[in-house]
């Protein structure tokens, strides 16, 4: 048997040793620096600050433009092509003259550029993106047709789709560098593999699950091997192990570092899911979803219903802008609380204020209010609330994000349901049930130890999983090189069986 287990080992890790040592040093950069991408944040704090002397017509009087079969109730007010613009859904009509927005032209992608990146156009290089590269992978990118490139000198390259004129992702010379240390290795995000979707899929999926046989198996032979009061000798003192040289060290870092090895691996499996047997593992230990079971609808508790725009008349979106004359509003949203209409008013960072149609500005919703609203929602299934001023073990942001504090409350049902909600603009920041705890504990929390008491005592969290990855490394650096070894013996042995011996020394 522990033969057996040997030999699979052994030649695991020749399959394998690589990967995993890319794994473990990419993981140490992801740590700090992840694949290039555009938020929502990034948009927002590019956005021009809206002047409320160019917003000539209010949100009503700009959508009757459209017919009455078209009047909108969920409005943003933001800026496209340096004007004042409102989008509701897939409709945007320009806040200055009232006219539709209809489509883009090249000017217009050319502008979106140089607005996104500070530099001169004439300093550009413009290319059409006719096939993926390195920074379109994800699927919501390499649909996008047509895309066009727009490279600076400096290292900045903006990436505009055509149809819109959105800037779909952005590099520098710094994130792509980082990208290449970090997060292409780490997801083997390869161009050529990558875009071979199920290949490449194919790959991770079945490198982590013989990764976590692999580990297992060396951690096992590991501990069985390993003799407690030291019945073996090594450069004639007594010993625990049994090897000598890198298989000596390698068993060493195995005893230390082999159960990490085993759960990260294993949790970055899981990363690549949802997959039935976790499905099923899920339903088994969780409680049953109950058909009776209460959801509550925060949007109808907090909101009120949407709202219609006349109800804004009173006071115009112009006159909210300038009732915070020092915010740099970038976006303003027509919403509404207890039934009452207001304008949620954002700025560059996304930091918040609250303009009512009747009061005056305010930077968050009453706390008070909004836990007796939620406890009024909830009844007797309430089971906790109260304020948060620190993440917890399923509200996680180990970047510090996400917003706090937030209002925390817990049900009593069958899944523990816990909701977090943000009193700047009274909305759901986070959920959790006990129907996610794969996800949370074997997946997030295995993977990127994701546990309050690490991530709320930084830089705790920074070297303790900086140590263990270099453990992990360490354990696959005495891997590479028993590797090498093998692979080695066993060309020898090929070139050696080649050989083709002289007749006369047959005969001899």
């Amino acid at each position: 048997m522990m033969r057996s287990l040997v030999f699979l080992h052994r030649w695991f890790g020749v399959a394998l040793s690589a990967i995993v040592l890319l794994w473990f040093l990419s993981g140490i950069v992801m740590m700090y620096r992840s694949y290039p991408r555009v938020t929502a944040r990034d948009r927002l704090a590019r956005l021009p600050v809206l002047d409320p002397s160019r917003v000539k017509l209010s949100a009503e009087e700009a959508f009757a433009h459209l017919g009455a079969e078209n009047q909108p109730y969920d409005v943003v007010l933001t800026s496209f092509d340096g004007r004042p613009i409102y989008v509701s859904g897939d409709m945007m009509v320009y806040a200055d003259d009232g006219r539709e927005h209809t489509g883009v032209d090249d000017a217009m992608l050319d502008r979106a550029a140089v607005a996104w990146s500070g530099r001169p156009l004439s300093e550009a290089t413009r290319t059409a993106v006719e096939d993926v590269d390195q920074w379109t992978l994800s699927s919501e990118l390499r649909s996008l047709r047509p895309m066009y490139k727009y490279s600076w000198p400096d290292g900045q390259q903006v990436y505009v789709d055509g149809n819109s004129a959105d800037v779909v992702q952005y590099t520098t010379t710094a994130s792509r560098f980082w990208a290449y240390l970090g997060a292409i290795p780490h997801w083997l995000y390869f161009t050529p593999l990558r875009v071979q979707q199920r290949t490449w899929f194919s790959l991770i999926v079945y490198s982590s699950i013989v990764g976590t046989i692999a580990a297992i198996m060396g951690l096992a032979i590991a501990v069985w091997m390993y003799s407690p009061n030291r019945r073996y000798r090594h450069a004639g003192r007594p010993t625990g192990i049994p090897y000598r040289g890198w298989k000596r060290w390698h068993t060493v870092a195995g005893l230390l570092f082999g159960v990490i090895t085993t759960t990260w691996t294993f949790s970055g499996l899981l990363t690549m899911g949802p997959f039935p047997v976790i499905e099923k593992l899920s339903e088994l230990t969780a409680p049953p979803r109950s058909a009776t079971r209460r959801e509550i609808n925060l949007s109808s508790v907090f909101r009120g219903g949407l709202l219609p725009l006349p109800a804004y008349a009173a006071r115009t979106p112009d006159a909210a802008i300038a009732a915070v004359p020092d915010f740099d509003v970038r976006e303003a949203e027509y919403t509404s609380f207890a039934g009452q209409p207001l304008y949620l008013l954002s700025n560059a960072s996304g930091d918040t204020r609250i303009v009512p149609v009747h009061g005056e500005p305010s930077s968050a919703f009453d706390r008070g209010d909004l836990m007796q609203r939620l406890r009024a929602a909830a009844g007797d299934q309430l089971a906790e609330l109260r304020v948060l001023d620190k993440y917890d073990a399923y509200y996680v942001d180990r970047r510090g994000d996400r917003p706090l504090p937030v209002i925390y409350a817990r049900l009593n049902d069958e899944a523990s349901t816990r909701y977090y909600v943000d009193p700047k603009t009274a909305s759901l920041v986070g959920s959790y049930s006990s129907h996610q705890w794969v996800e949370r504990w074997l997946s997030r929390g295995l993977h990127s130890l994701d546990f309050p008491w690490l991530y709320n005592h930084r830089p705790l969290w920074d070297v303790v999983v900086i140590v263990l990855m270099l453990g992990g490394t360490a354990l696959c650096v005495t891997s590479l090189v028993l590797t090498w070894r093998v692979v080695s013996r066993s060309i020898a042995r090929v070139r050696d069986a080649r050989i083709v011996v002289p007749s006369e020394d047959l005969l001899t």
